[in-house]
């Protein structure tokens, strides 16, 4: 009897075994999930975003609505002016094994952009958190590698306007002579050269550092949350000064004046011509300053890399060299900068001369720039052959494992990274 039961049991057992075989094989197998595609995202200001190269493309607002060109005279908060470019160095760097290429980078971003929406922040754009954007990027795309730029823009100063600054003040004397006192009823009309601390003083210096390093290790704390493989690599690229060291010798005098005297309007003429309305004297001040930017991006990269490794220092200070304005040729095209240029109103229409015209209609055409800032913000920024050497500079640190990374151009033109 009880063998009976044995053979009973080891029968039931071979049929709902054979049976469960049966219902797997008639089960459909979910497929496996498709591998994200590898993506390159560009975040941050000015220098990553593209401003200055042209090709500039739509950009999505806060409210979802994209972006394009809204003319001349629009609120210079439309997101469209984030100047987010075709032919921006995210799109141009060789990085093999990348399938995406996304800027979310915004022309003018500060640290306070990165967690926050720039347009709740007093000039700020409309478009949402740099963070939020990366966060939808994430949802699509394996997030592998990271290019961004942070910290010449910060609450304490700006890069646009100690651009604006300096060059106003050099047009100011060249048009306006002292003892025009017409010019003054609003108020002083500086005209001296640019001094290291007009342009950031050693505590604007460190408070704009100490809010880099906050933004920035916010965003690799969530980088490291979203990433779906936790493999990425983040390069924090500084900036390289569009202005060589001082002007070409054909650009010191004009009409037997130089620049130290009082009123000297074909040398201002003639320099904003090539692209560097500026003291000669407010030059070294510049590289001051262009240091200092490259000091602080090196202090937010010497705090955070002990705790996030994938985080390397590209420096690109020398990557212009030879080739800035009034560096090499009184022609700006053949530069990798952009030169100052203006309108005279909201025409579209950029002066690339100002011989003959009046201190008035120079006062003008400086309002211009002021009340609608888009009209000349893309000065002094990588032109779009500026951006193409800065590709090669992200190519380099993409593809080293090195954590601080120098890119230095030649006199020759010759690009290397190491």
């Amino acid at each position: 009897m009880f063998t009976l039961i044995m053979a009973r049991k080891s029968l039931v057992a071979h049929v709902l075994t054979a049976a469960a075989s049966i219902f797997l094989l008639l089960t459909p197998v979910a497929p496996a999930q498709a591998a994200l595609p590898a993506a390159a995202v560009a975040l941050g200001d000015s220098f990553i975003s593209g401003e200055g190269a042209g090709a500039y493309q739509p950009v999505t607002d806060v409210n979802g609505t994209a972006q394009g060109f809204p003319g001349w005279s629009a609120a210079n908060s439309n997101a469209y002016f984030c100047h987010r470019s075709a032919n921006a160095s995210i799109f141009r760097a060789d990085l093999p094994g990348i399938s995406a290429r996304i800027n979310l980078a915004c022309s003018g971003g500060r640290p306070y952009d990165i967690a926050s929406a720039s347009n709740t922040r007093a000039n700020g754009r409309q478009v949402a958190a740099q963070i939020d954007q990366l966060r939808a990027v994430a949802q699509t795309h394996d997030i592998d590698l990271v290019l961004l730029g942070l910290g010449s823009n910060n609450s304490s100063f700006t890069f646009g306007d100690v651009a604006v600054k300096c060059a106003n003040r050099f047009i100011a004397d060249a048009w306006t002579g002292w003892w025009e006192f017409w010019a003054y009823l609003g108020g002083p009309v500086e005209q001296e050269p640019c001094a290291p601390d007009d342009l950031a003083t050693a505590a604007q210096l460190s408070a704009a550092t100490a809010e880099t390093v906050q933004a920035v290790r916010t965003l690799l704390t969530v980088l490291d949350e979203i990433d779906t493989d936790g493999q990425h690599r983040v390069v924090l690229q500084d900036y390289t000064n569009p202005l060589a060291p001082d002007v070409l010798p054909s650009l010191i005098e004009e009409d037997s004046r130089q620049d130290d005297r009082d009123k000297f309007r074909a040398l201002g003429a003639e320099r904003y011509r090539a692209g560097c309305p500026i003291h000669r004297a407010s030059l070294p001040s510049g590289h001051v300053f262009s240091a200092a930017l490259g000091d602080l991006v090196g202090s937010v990269h010497t705090q955070l890399s002990p705790s996030f490794p994938e985080l390397v220092h590209l420096n690109v200070q020398r990557a212009f060299d030879g080739a800035r304005l009034c560096e090499a040729s009184t022609n700006p095209a053949t530069t990798l900068a952009t030169p100052i240029r203006v309108q005279d109103g909201t025409t579209g229409v950029f002066l690339t001369d100002l011989a003959g015209y009046d201190k008035i209609a120079i006062q003008r055409i400086a309002n211009t720039c002021g009340t609608y800032y888009q009209t000349c913000q893309e000065s002094w920024h990588p032109s779009a052959a500026g951006h193409g050497v800065l590709a090669q500079c992200l190519t380099g640190a993409a593809a080293t494992t090195a954590r601080k990374v120098s890119c230095v151009r030649t006199a020759g033109g010759t690009v290397t990274v190491g």
